[in-house]
């Protein structure tokens, strides 16, 4: 799973905006565009994303992970 584009996606779906995203955890709109890019991701930022964006990420990676 290309960990970018899956919290891309859920964003869209929760009707999230870009820098609505980036107020909640502190950072700058392009960092956002930037994670959107990334393959991986430092687990306590995905920790962030899943509270704010209400979604278990962690979920969905051990799944792919050990299917």
């Amino acid at each position: 799973m290309h960990i970018g584009t899956r919290i891309k996606e859920i964003m869209e779906q929760k009707h999230c905006s870009v820098v609505w995203v980036a107020k909640q955890i502190s950072c700058e709109r392009t960092n956002i565009y930037n994670i959107f890019a990334r393959k991986d991701i430092n687990t306590n930022l995905l920790r962030q994303f899943c509270v704010i964006l209400d979604h278990d990420f962690f979920k969905e990676l051990s799944r792919d992970t050990f299917r």
